[in-house]
């Protein structure tokens, strides 16, 4: 009995434990919580030179930071499960163009105080494993019809932050990158016709 007992007691302390990993394991809200306590911190010092940017701005650059690590990630999956040489050449566009521009994104965030995420957020870890099952013309249909919506949003996102950001930088930055996501935009749009697709239903959803 006094074993069993035992054995419950350990049962339940495992389930704790992994409830409590669980609750704090996702990246991109664990950046943001340390960027608004940093941003808080500084409100309440007075310090105008060590003046961070709002938490507005904090949070974009943590959104494309997670945004653009699972393009480079979906990218990478192109190359492995799409058996079409456009939709691969369009995975390895995302490879190069958002690989790059973290190099920048990562030195904007470091000159402001603004803690970027380790790893894409937990949902996004689902998209990513979410196609990662699937093969071949099923994998392609996927991917376009998610990176036409994804980078719709971005460039509402990036548009968003150029016009009403607080910080001049990160909104140069923002304005910067529209470029290349309607760049994006418009060759996932233009796969999204050669492969024929109108409305798939049941899609991965995209978490931003």
């Amino acid at each position: 009995m006094k074993n069993l007992l035992n054995f419950y007691r350990g049962l339940a302390f495992i389930f704790l434990f992994i409830s409590c990993n669980n609750s704090s394991s996702d990246s991109v809200k664990n950046a943001k919580d340390s960027n608004a306590a940093k941003i808080k911190g500084t409100e309440r010092s007075g310090n105008s030179l060590a003046a961070s940017p709002s938490k507005a701005d904090a949070d974009f650059l943590v959104n494309a930071a997670s945004g653009g690590m699972m393009e480079v990630q979906l990218g990478q999956l192109a190359q492995s499960n799409s058996t079409n040489q456009r939709v691969k050449a369009f995975g390895a566009m995302m490879i190069k163009d958002h690989g790059e521009g973290s190099i920048t994104l990562k030195d904007l965030a470091s000159s402001k105080n603004v803690t970027l995420p380790a790893t894409v957020s937990n949902h996004q870890q689902k998209v990513i494993d979410n196609l990662r099952k699937k093969k071949g013309v099923n994998f392609d249909k996927t991917y376009i019809h998610a990176m036409v919506s994804d980078h719709k949003d971005d460039i509402d996102e990036f548009e968003k932050e150029g016009r009403k950001g607080t910080d001049l930088q990160i909104m140069t930055f923002a304005n910067d990158n529209l470029t290349m996501l309607r760049r994006h935009h418009d060759s996932a749009i233009a796969l999204q016709k050669l492969l024929g697709i109108n409305d798939i239903k049941n899609t991965v959803p995209l978490i931003k």
